[in-house]
């Protein structure tokens, strides 16, 4: 005979469809995650490929769903080719879904913790050189409409190594360009401080200043937004992507290059300047320095001087 616990959580069960389910995990992660939007969103998106996978195998409830489930779908996302972050990133997710149900008295057991990560290989960020850059922000021409706004989100980009979503949200008061830095809120809501050289605060403040720039482009309703598109809204992170895209095409960049690639650039120039790591994952708000780590394997030619100026037989 069930137990008066298991009872209300069969119960549960059987009134709380899958779908539902994962509704209400996406809302707790809102609400209580701390997680950024973009996480969200790709969770969601995960969740919903599990979701409709689980519907071709007829299940219809949390407590249905097993370590063998699990496994069968991951190998169907390796048979689609899905690159192995985001089988992990996907994995996550639906183990953190079981959590939240077992949290949430929803299961009796959480089944994804028996499951094991696929194996990350550590992949190399796409970079470019320093002068594959200059080409790409001096990529605007000063007869364009927008050339001061987007000679400005090039400079801050590839100058403070803030990824696309966050130069989106920057705001003007988010700026101090008499002392030199900006303050972004980065994933998990968390804000970091990051310096801006001489170029870039140049590029800004004439955007800010000039007739042509962002004083043409204002509305009342987005007034304290940084980047304004052409009908004065706030730029969004595709739009940004977009023209990065655009600008890159025509500076003869690799078609590969995207926004997170300036990001890139701005690390690996750092350290390959002498930049110490720690100072490089404060700025680009890595919560593991192991992350930031990755980009001392890029600059070969910064490792080939290291080895022959401290090895014993150069």
């Amino acid at each position: 005979m069930l137990s008066t616990q298991t009872q209300s959580i069969s119960e549960k069960i059987l009134t709380l469809p899958l779908g539902q389910s994962v509704k209400d995990f996406l809302d707790y992660l809102v609400v209580e995650g701390g997680l950024s939007n973009n996480t969200i969103l790709a969770y969601g998106r995960d969740l919903k490929g599990f979701l409709k996978y689980c519907k071709s195998c007829k299940i219809h409830g949390l407590q249905q769903i097993n370590p063998v489930l699990i496994r069968s779908y991951l190998r169907i996302l390796t048979q689609n080719q899905m690159s192995e972050s985001s089988m992990k990133r996907c994995l996550v997710a639906i183990r953190m879904l079981l959590r939240f149900a077992k949290l949430m008295d929803l299961v009796e057991d959480d089944m994804a913790c028996t499951i094991e990560s696929p194996k990350a290989w550590q992949k190399l960020p796409i970079t470019c050189s320093k002068q594959q850059v200059i080409d790409l922000l001096n990529a605007p021409h000063p007869d364009e409409p927008f050339y001061l706004r987007d000679r400005a989100m090039l400079e801050l980009l590839y100058a403070t190594g803030i990824r696309a979503s966050e130069l989106a949200c920057l705001k003007t008061s988010d700026l101090n360009l008499d002392i030199g830095y900006l303050r972004c809120m980065g994933k998990g809501n968390k804000e970091r401080v990051i310096p801006l050289g001489k170029v870039a605060i140049a590029a800004t403040t004439e955007y800010l200043m000039m007739p042509d720039g962002r004083p043409k482009l204002i509305k009342v309703e987005s007034a304290d937004f940084l980047l304004l598109s052409r009908t004065g809204r706030p730029m969004s992170r595709i739009e940004i992507w977009r023209l990065v895209k655009k600008y890159a095409m025509r500076a003869g960049m690799p078609r590969n290059l995207t926004v997170h690639t300036l990001r890139h650039c701005f690390a690996t120039h750092l350290l390959a300047g002498g930049a110490d790591l720690r100072s490089v994952q404060e700025m680009l708000g890595h919560v593991d320095i192991a992350t930031t780590q990755i980009y001392t394997h890029v600059d070969q030619e910064r490792l080939r001087r290291i080895h022959k100026k401290f090895h014993p037989r150069p």
